[in-house]
């Protein structure tokens, strides 16, 4: 995608033995890019946000294991970081994905021949989850443009970030929006502001200003309001886990907004890549596993003064605890559709399975 009409990608190779991330700490302030030479770059940069969603962060663990392999290409060293990175953030399906890929690439290798191996497996992944992410705007496209064939505009309200800061490039959630735009559909997008780290308002808003795309940022309880008045014809969220039978894991609010969507009437479609779904599992609410970061997050808000220098600053009482639970689980009885790289389908066992029929002998865990 562009940044002041510059092709731009959230992780590129920088040489061999780094790659580079667009740092999304700072945005929509300033824009950084940092070079990652080791895996404790990389396990870093996962943890503390500087690289985030789901698809990037699997891209971005790949990566990893690869500069891992050129300090340690050993058994031991391979396995260590596999679980440093697997620790890193919890709750993407698509980072378990990643590790598990290239790890059976180098299981059979001699230690001198993983580094090179993990490289080229890195690099394939990361544009495979390009080419799978312009399939989820060209399927999206096509269910926005039928609501613009009854109502014209189309409104649609997101949450979080699911553009292309969250994958390599053009996003989940956001790609069938980019591409309804290079069609000529006409529409807006309602962005959630997404406390506590303001995902939406920052990187979402970052992404639509530099895209041309019109949009207005909300409070995130705002979106309920907005469906009950009839402001909103298309809910559109990522994904951070699907389970195999359609329930989802997205940034913590999305349930609300499921809820919200299915009282009003409205389309509510969570897009994302196969990568994501998470074939071992069919309970969401019980087996996802729900990351739950610092509280600074929610007692803190960080931003630009007026003099141009970021800050942190306190928004809560003194001495008040603070719980941050980054995610939360809809049910798949609230999601009206999933939007992948291989079609739409509904949230069900069956229809997810009708999309990819390879998995149609496999069993979750736990059934």
């Amino acid at each position: 995608m562009l940044i002041d009409g510059r092709p731009m990608r959230t992780i590129w190779e920088a040489g061999d033995c780094s790659v580079n991330i667009l740092d999304q700490a700072v945005l929509p302030h300033r824009i950084r890019v940092v070079t990652l030479a080791c895996l404790d770059d990389v396990v870093t940069a996962i943890a503390e946000m500087r690289v985030r969603g789901a698809p990037l962060i699997g891209v971005t663990a790949a990566w990893g294991l690869a500069l891992a392999m050129g300090a340690d290409p050993s058994d031991s060293g391979l396995a260590t970081a596999r679980s440093r990175l697997a620790a890193s953030r919890p709750t993407a399906a698509n980072l378990t994905w990643a590790l598990d890929r290239v790890a059976r690439v180098l299981a059979s290798l001699a230690p001198r021949e993983r580094r090179a191996a993990a490289r080229k497996e890195a690099a394939a992944m990361a544009e495979e989850d390009v080419a799978a992410c312009r399939r989820i705007g060209e399927h999206g496209a096509h269910l926005i443009a039928q609501i613009a064939a009854r109502k014209g505009c189309v409104n649609i309200l997101t949450h979080c970030n699911a553009g292309w800061l969250a994958t390599v490039d053009w996003g989940t959630a956001l790609a069938p929006i980019y591409v309804a735009r290079e069609r000529g559909v006409d529409l807006h997008v309602w962005v959630d502001e997404t406390r506590p780290r303001n995902q939406g308002a920052a990187l979402t808003a970052f992404e639509l200003g530099h895209a041309g795309v019109p949009h207005t940022i909300i409070v995130d309880n705002a979106g309920g309001h907005l469906m009950q008045h009839g402001r909103v014809d298309l809910v559109l969220v990522g994904a951070d886990r699907i389970t195999s039978t359609g329930d989802t894991a997205n940034k913590i609010g999305t349930y609300l907004k499921a809820l919200a969507a299915a009282d009003s009437g409205i389309p509510f479609h969570v897009a994302a890549p196969s990568s994501t779904i998470d074939w071992t599992m069919s309970d969401g609410v019980t087996e996802i596993p729900i990351e739950e970061r610092e509280e600074a997050e929610v007692t803190h808000s960080e931003g630009i003064l007026a003099d141009g220098r970021l800050a942190r600053i306190r928004v809560s009482a003194l001495g008040s605890p603070a719980a941050n639970y980054a995610f939360d689980v809809t049910p798949a009885r609230l999601i009206t559709g999933l939007i992948t790289e291989r079609g739409t389908c509904a949230a069900t066992p069956t229809a997810i399975k009708s999309l990819f029929p390879e998995r149609s002998g496999q069993t979750p865990s736990n059934a």
